[in-house]
């Protein structure tokens, strides 16, 4: 926002922000005294590319309009106070590459409509929430950069999530009550971050794990994980931590000999 277009903030965003016709981001950060909900001037802003608004008091619903702001590549709702489902309108944007709702009260089901998100390798922030029920099978569609589902009550199969075929960096699904069998899971090369634990995830570690030269964080304990932690590449280079409390991993780092 240039200088001529500030607007002092009392309490509430102001709905003469929505006559700011040319705007192209719209960004209220760390005010906690920001209060109430997001006004529908904001529907309005037809230019909209950018709109964050983080670390505030808003409440309320995330509002249906958002989802005509068909020029917006960027939504970021982060750490605010708010509830009520997420609507499957704002998949009808187009141009949308990340999606930040973390931290917030959102509950119910991640919607159906989240598996045609067309917009280019995008991010899906939905950490810290109350979402629950089955994940979208269609999510597995979806070349993600970054996907953040953690401390959630998310249940069912999330293994459509995982691909040799994709260019996914981060994935955290920890924190839920995902059951699946990770036997069989095929990861992107470009995998830097994962973390898998505190769920019900069966099976074995696959031993494709150690071909993945970039991986930095690996957290898959508190699961139902059982066999040898296959010996190579990075996987020794993560502390116990990384695989304890699970049915009957074995094999270094843990102090744990496997049976013959």
């Amino acid at each position: 926002m240039k200088d001529k277009d500030k607007i002092s903030v009392i309490g509430q965003i102001p709905v003469a922000v929505g006559d700011l016709s040319h705007l192209k981001t719209l960004f209220f950060h760390h005010l906690p005294h920001l209060t109430g909900t997001i006004p529908p001037a904001i529907g309005k802003l037809n230019n909209l590319q950018l709109l964050q608004l983080t670390s505030n008091s808003l409440s309320g619903s995330i509002p249906e309009f958002l989802g005509t702001l068909q020029p917006l590549n960027v939504l970021v709702l982060s750490s605010n106070k708010f509830s009520g489902t997420i609507p499957s309108i704002l998949a009808n944007l187009t141009n949308l590459n990340a999606i930040w709702l973390d931290h917030n009260q959102l509950t119910g089901n991640i919607p159906e409509s989240f598996g045609g998100l067309q917009g280019s390798v995008p991010e899906l922030h939905l950490d810290h929430n109350q979402f629950s029920g089955l994940i979208p099978a269609s999510l597995g569609n979806i070349d993600f950069s970054v996907i953040d589902f953690s401390w959630n009550k998310l249940q069912g199969d999330a293994s459509m999530l995982f691909s040799a075929k994709k260019s996914t960096e981060i994935i955290d699904i920890s924190h839920n009550l995902f059951d699946f069998d990770f036997s069989n899971v095929m990861f992107p090369q470009t995998l830097t971050n994962l973390d898998i634990s505190h769920n019900k995830i069966r099976g074995n570690i696959p031993s494709t794990m150690t071909g993945l030269q970039d991986l930095q964080f690996l957290n898959v304990s508190y699961n139902q994980l059982c066999g040898q932690i296959p010996q190579g590449g990075k996987l020794q280079s993560f502390d116990s931590f990384s695989y304890f409390h699970n049915s009957c991993l074995c094999g270094a780092p843990l102090n744990v000999t496997c049976k013959k």
